[in-house]
């Protein structure tokens, strides 16, 4: 389904460009959206069906809506960014629209076909084309779906709301912050084995959010989770991937394994780091070796990835024993470098040798 097969139903009192430019000046992370969203629905026996942009508004759900009580509800995260030549860009939607299905999979729902997902951010850019920022913005693209059936019985629902909204953002982080503090948390995993730690639910950061309290009161800008079995090995932040790039410039990171969302930026970097001829390493990594690697200078730079964060160096990590330093404490070389080619292909300043843009008309 492209996006001219969504029917159309503008918004009937749009911001004025004033308006919307004021809005964009400073945006924060999700708290401006744009004009319009695209919806779509799914019935047991008819399918998806029903698939249009409409004017962005709340919904009206009834109290035995099964998302309210049983969490059948995915999300995904993508930018469309304005290149130097006025052209919107995605960076590999597809593969956030492998990972919708994939998340559906594991959560009981019914799948969205890509030619749906991928037509729906096409549909709503070209509604508000208008609201995707220059310079170093971007409009951050969050599709959605929950089980939308009025039913208390414990099951798979057999009605389902698909949604993609959009809103203008600058920095993920408070303050443009140049490297972040994180905090191990020792009381909360964020996910075991046979889980769903690697579908992208909400379920997940909300059982995160009392750890992140926790980094929070440590004076930390994100939680690093430990294993749920040993409760020894780094996994992932609350909301992004970890890498740890090593002093005979190997590139660490821990591996997938059911526990880890599988993160689009993670598997870019990864890639980058293997053009550039590093050793590119997925493997389990202890918190004592962290600690014992920052210690001796073996580990020379670590960094947060991800949609919203993009890389984010971390220069300090605390936890209930004590804090210790990564480096400098203020990032490093490899971690920027990495930093730059990525946001070069994403904004079309460099090129793409991957084939991973997807231009907009």
């Amino acid at each position: 389904m492209s996006a001219t097969l969504f029917a159309r139903q503008p918004h009937a009192s749009p911001r004025t460009a004033d308006k919307r430019a004021a809005l964009m000046e400073d945006p924060g992370f999700g708290r401006v959206f744009t004009d319009h969203m695209v919806t779509a629905r799914w019935r047991e026996g008819e399918g998806w069906h029903d698939a249009r942009v409409e004017a962005h508004a709340p919904f009206s759900l009834s109290p035995a809506c099964a998302v309210l009580h049983y969490a059948q509800e995915i999300f995904e995260g993508l930018k469309a960014y304005r290149g130097d030549d006025g052209g919107v860009t995605l960076f590999r939607p597809d593969r956030n629209a492998a990972r919708f299905r994939a998340s559906a999979r594991r959560l009981a729902m019914p799948e969205l076909p890509d030619e749906l997902f991928l037509g729906s951010l096409e549909a709503l850019i070209g509604a508000d084309r208008d609201w995707v920022p220059g310079g170093d913005g971007s409009l951050y693209l969050r599709p959605f779906m929950f089980a939308s059936e009025a039913f208390l019985g414990v099951r798979p629902a057999a009605e389902y709301l698909y949604v993609l909204i959009a809103c203008p953002v600058g920095g993920y982080f408070k303050g443009g912050k140049s490297t972040v503090t994180v905090w191990v948390s020792d009381d909360y995993t964020r996910a075991a084995p046979g889980g769903t730690g690697d579908a992208k639910c909400g379920g997940n950061y909300a059982a995160s959010l009392i750890a992140q309290a926790q980094a929070i009161e440590a004076g930390c800008d994100q939680v690093v989770f430990l294993d749920a079995a040993e409760h020894a090995h780094v996994e992932e932040l609350g909301g992004m991937n970890i890498m740890f790039l090593m002093d005979d410039g190997s590139l660490l990171t821990p591996p997938l394994g059911g526990t880890i969302l599988p993160g689009i930026t993670r598997d870019s970097l990864l890639t980058l780091a293997r053009d550039e001829g590093l050793i590119v390493r997925e493997e389990p990594y202890s918190f004592a070796q962290w600690q014992a690697d920052a210690a001796s200078g073996r580990l020379r730079e670590c960094f947060a990835c991800g949609t919203a964060a993009v890389v984010t160096p971390i220069g300090e990590v605390r936890h209930a024993g004590g804090a210790f330093a990564i480096g400098n404490g203020e990032g490093g070389a490899t971690t920027e470098r990495l930093r730059a080619r990525l946001v070069g292909i994403q904004r079309g300043r460099t090129s793409d040798p991957h084939g991973w843009v997807r231009h907009l008309d």
